[in-house]
């Protein structure tokens, strides 16, 4: 009941997001020179984030945006960039410092892509997994038609690309692998997380 979920990539892309509304070129960003302090950038770019029905909301000049605008492809992309590009050392500070200002409250539930180096004491560690075609599909269906199979394909074989040169991925001792390959919905694939650990730790 007193769990939290921080989405350590919604975080990233509400920058990304914030910097194009502002209109700062991201190569700029990308310049492999330069040094974010994220915590200045988002005083810079009026970007917040709240915790709202245990979830982390992002704002942006007071205003609240909505999903499909944090998750769309160009923010994706600009992530994968920046963080292939930059100190991310910066970042995982910043997230450190947002997890241990909740902790001492919640539990927390973090979701982030190089969660090992991020936050390197966390008591468990659950990579989620699927596999390329079934990514395909629900990335698809979660934007609607709005591209093709062929262009998801490509986006996702080139996001996982950014990402291997990125040092995302990485696995611990404390790693739990799981495979949802098979889940129907996000439902089932929590159960098959809960019933894993229930099971074997």
């Amino acid at each position: 009941p007193n769990s939290i979920f921080i989405d350590g990539g919604n975080i990233y892309r509400g920058i990304i997001e914030a910097i194009i509304k502002s209109g700062i070129n991201i190569d700029k960003i990308t310049d492999s020179s330069t040094e974010i302090d994220p915590l200045e950038l988002m005083k810079k770019l009026k970007v917040d984030f709240k915790i709202e029905n245990n979830m982390t909301e992002i704002y942006i000049n007071g205003n609240k945006i909505k999903d499909d605008e944090i998750q769309s492809v160009q923010n994706s992309v600009g992530v994968s960039k920046v963080a292939e590009n930059v100190n991310n050392e910066h970042l995982y500070k910043f997230a450190r410092n947002i997890i241990e200002s909740y902790k001492t409250h919640f539990n927390i539930i973090v979701s982030a892509r190089d969660l090992v180096a991020i936050y390197p004491n966390m008591d468990y560690h659950i990579f989620v997994t699927a596999s390329l075609e079934e990514r395909i599909k629900r990335r698809y269906n979660q934007y609607n038609g709005k591209y093709s199979i062929d262009e998801i394909r490509n986006m996702i074989i080139a996001r996982d690309k950014m990402h291997q040169d990125a040092g995302f991925n990485k696995t611990c001792d404390r790693t739990i692998k799981v495979d949802v390959t098979e889940c129907k919905s996000a439902e089932e694939s929590a159960k098959k997380i809960i019933d894993i650990i229930k099971n074997n730790y």
